[in-house]
């Protein structure tokens, strides 16, 4: 399996996500053949995974769409998403992601998990607008975008996923953002599913 399929340059960095105060801990896999691993999170202010409860109904979501697909988590962090998805059969994951310390354990865990499934999970340090202002060779079948709040990413990403082809006709795009916000999204995304879990939005859109 080749090791990536899009064109790799370097770039500054963005936030990782930054939604609470909680330092480092433990990330558990809910699903899948990795299921019950426990990872450690970088212990970078503000950064932690996405809850269990809001993972679970997303990858009920995606149940059917992860099985030999190509996926993308371009704001990493804890690589709950990347990782969850690695666990329930993607055959590639990247992830994305801007603190160095954060980068690193994910490259860490990354090697581990990959030698345990017949995925492979790669780790792009970087930031992600830069990462996305690439033509990759090829579009992926899931892209997860949950950028930390109160910094507007959210639809800058949106708008350059459309724009350089990250995606395709049979896609899904997963946005996680701030209750209040509304994503602008290209007019062939339909909403597939959406709901909130107390201040957070968690919306998956089908690229038609």
């Amino acid at each position: 399996m080749p090791r990536s399929s899009y064109k790799q340059k370097s770039a500054p960095h963005h936030d990782a996500k930054q939604r609470s105060h909680k330092g480092a801990g433990e990330l558990r896999i809910i699903g899948g053949l990795l299921r019950g691993r426990k990872l450690a999170i970088a212990d970078v202010p503000g950064l932690r995974p996405t809850t269990d409860r809001v993972r679970e109904t997303l990858f009920n979501w995606l149940q059917f769409e992860l099985t030999d697909s190509r996926c993308i988590d371009l704001f990493a962090g804890s690589g709950a998403l990347a990782f969850e998805a690695l666990s329930r059969g993607a055959k590639q994951v990247i992830l994305v992601e801007k603190d160095a310390q954060a980068a690193n354990l994910l490259a860490q865990h990354a090697v581990k998990l990959s030698a345990a499934v017949t995925g492979q999970a790669l780790v792009q340090r970087g930031d992600a607008l830069h990462f996305l202002q690439q033509q990759p060779d090829a579009s992926f079948d899931v892209i997860f975008v949950d950028p930390p709040f109160g910094m507007g990413l959210a639809d800058d990403c949106l708008s350059l996923i459309a724009q350089n082809n990250w995606v395709s006709r049979g896609s899904w795009v997963y946005v996680e953002t701030e209750r209040a916000i509304h994503p602008q999204v290209p007019a062939t995304w339909q909403l597939h599913r959406e709901k909130f879990a107390g201040q957070v939005a968690f919306r998956l859109y089908h690229v038609n």
